[in-house]
């Protein structure tokens, strides 16, 4: 079981800061036709290896932009493999997306205290009010089967959802919240990091990310000290229907801007993908996004 996590996080582009990092793309401004000759023709090839073949164009911009998963060469990928609002490439892991029974299990006040039965799980993570009970809501199709509340905070415990009777959905506390007692503010530091290091089902974080207000330090910190750990994360941006009072920017650029600060961090881009709790936007390419993941872990 932790040797496939292990497969998996090697195969996730989730490296420790780099000196000099390689660009990645920020947001999709154009199909991949359009944007593919936009990049250099030429690659420097190292001289210890001259018989190495200069990639392509094409295969130059998947690498650089791309959320490329297992079982696709960056030279195969074409435009209807990318699921809309996202730099994610569906791949042959791809399967049954579709969520059909889902139940509450547990809630845990510690690590240990979580389901031991070794079924695949993702954790959705994220700072307080960015949406987290609303996203698990929309996934399920369920209102209020996750709580959602105006109180930041209140959600204190390690909660799981069975999917399927397959695969969990784990909804854990937000942080920087401003509400809660000092206590809980140490406390998730302590059981919700030490969850992340030790739990061997988990196959990827769904870092949740409010699109509709520009970056914010305390999100950063979080990527990058999963990003430190080898965790495996995707960046999903909430409320890409909203825009904060009448001179707010688009949630398209609050999302760029967010990416410009994390790309230095990455030797490859992570996945990201759009959505919103109100209009249902990537909810199916989410769980289509979260099911190649879930059969390669599984594998």
């Amino acid at each position: 079981m932790l040797l496939r996590n292990r497969a998996l996080t090697s195969s996730l582009p989730f490296p420790p800061r780099l000196t000099n990092p390689s660009p990645s793309l920020l947001f999709l401004p154009k199909p991949l036709s359009q944007a593919i000759h936009q990049t250099p023709d030429t690659l420097n090839v190292r001289a210890s290896n001259p018989t190495k073949q200069p990639l392509s164009p094409t295969t130059k911009f998947v690498k650089k932009s791309l959320f490329v998963p297992p079982g696709v060469e960056p030279d195969s990928v074409t435009e209807d493999m990318i699921l809309p609002g996202s730099n994610i490439v569906v791949g042959p892991y791809a399967g049954h997306s579709h969520i059909k029974e889902v139940q509450f299990v547990k809630s845990s006040s510690r690590p240990r205290d979580c389901p031991k039965d070794g079924k695949p799980e993702f954790a959705v993570l994220g700072r307080s009010n960015v949406g987290k009970s609303s996203l698990i809501n929309l996934l399920v199709r369920k209102k209020e089967f996750a709580l959602t509340s105006k109180k930041p905070g209140k959600t204190q415990l390690i909660n799981h959802f069975l999917v399927n009777k397959s695969w969990y959905i784990v909804d854990l506390p937000g942080y920087g919240f401003a509400n809660a007692p000092d206590s809980a503010r140490t406390d998730w530091s302590s059981f919700t990091k030490g969850y992340f290091l030790n739990r061997d089902t988990l196959v990827a974080v769904m870092l949740l990310v409010d699109s509709s207000i520009p970056p914010q330090k305390i999100d950063l910190d979080c990527a990058n000290w999963l990003g430190r750990n080898n965790i495996p994360m995707t960046f999903v941006f909430t409320k890409c229907d909203k825009v904060k009072g009448g001179k707010g920017k688009r949630p398209d650029e609050n999302i760029k801007e967010f990416q410009e600060f994390i790309r230095e961090n990455y030797r490859e881009p992570p996945p990201w993908i759009m959505t919103s709790s109100a209009t249902g936007l990537g909810r199916d390419e989410l769980l289509l996004h979260m099911s190649q993941l879930r059969n390669y872990w599984d594998n």
